[in-house]
């Protein structure tokens, strides 16, 4: 940080609006007001990435919007302060054809960063990018590809390895750490009301779409209702707490409530039947669940135990 700054107690809205903001300023090249209407919607590095377009037609339901192809993991959730020279540290991810878009996301955030974060515009310099590999731990070493005194991209490796889930498996454990918040007709659910078929369902959704769309993976689909019967058999133990947060809707002009829950949820059950469940849970941690995953919401941690 260039100047000291106060960030929101969930800086994923702050992040991602900068974000959104910059990009569209440097891949937009028609300058038209709203996207819908402009003739490189299809076409444009901004709309794939950001605002991707829904299909006119799907086999599974007709959208009004599909899922993203990235996801921004703000710092962890609480007030920070930081002081001018301190770093700021978050994540993004990035899924099929975003990924052939690095170099420009990369300089989105330079834009985004320079031009100030919070009402206060505290401007900051991008310094580096590193890419984790799936196996890295959390204090492993990361690969830099990028960096300010170096500033071309290195060619790295940008693929995901889904892991065997672990052998005699008796549970899996999700540890929920920034707000989950899963809807039904509207209205959340609360920690007693997310079954398993609940948080399968929406993760399987998530999985299968973000994949279809973005990486031209379409053999994921046809697995998603097989999986939520699948759900139905297994039990569930869960330490939640429900935590709510506010962010500023510019679309909407006003302040928003959200919340989610946090906290241990686990399922148990058949054996075979959670090793089926292992790697749509597995790469949930990437994707993450529930609404607003792009800002970083529902996130988790997963763990099979064998007791």
């Amino acid at each position: 940080m260039q100047h000291g700054v106060r960030l929101p107690e969930y800086a994923g809205s702050l992040l991602r609006g900068q974000f959104g903001a910059a990009l569209r300023d440097v891949a937009c090249m028609t300058r038209q007001p709203v996207c819908t209407c402009c003739p490189l919607l299809q076409t444009c590095p901004y709309t794939r990435i950001f605002e991707a377009p829904a299909p006119a037609t799907h086999a599974l339901q007709k959208f009004s919007n599909i899922p993203n192809a990235y996801v921004i993991e703000p710092p962890p959730f609480g007030y920070a302060t930081l002081e001018a020279g301190e770093l700021l540290v978050f994540h993004m991810v990035l899924v099929g054809a975003a990924l052939e878009q690095l170099a420009l996301v990369v300089f989105a955030w330079q834009r985004a960063l320079a031009a100030g974060l919070t009402p206060s515009r505290s401007a900051a310099e991008l310094e580096r990018v590193e890419h984790v590999n799936s196996d890295d731990t959390s204090d492993g070493v990361a690969t830099v590809v990028w960096c300010r005194d170096q500033p071309s991209l290195t060619v790295h490796e940008a693929s995901l390895e889904i892991p065997a889930a672990p052998l005699h498996l008796k549970r899996i454990n999700l540890d929920i750490h920034t707000p989950m918040r899963l809807q039904s007709q509207g209205q959340p659910l609360r920690a007693d009301q997310l079954t398993a078929r609940a948080v399968v369902s929406a993760m399987a959704r998530r999985v299968a779409l973000v994949l279809e769309f973005h990486a031209a993976q379409t053999q994921w689909g046809a697995q998603v209702p097989p999986l939520v019967e699948l759900a139905r058999a297994l039990d569930v133990q869960h330490d939640l707490n429900w935590q709510d947060w506010t962010r500023y809707s510019s679309r909407q002009k006003q302040v928003m409530t959200l919340g989610g829950v946090m906290g241990r949820w686990t399922l148990l059950g058949d054996t075979q039947a959670l090793a089926t469940l292992w790697p749509w849970l597995w790469l949930g941690q990437w994707l993450h669940v529930g609404k607003n995953a792009t800002m970083g919401m529902g996130a988790y941690t997963l763990k099979g135990s064998l007791q």
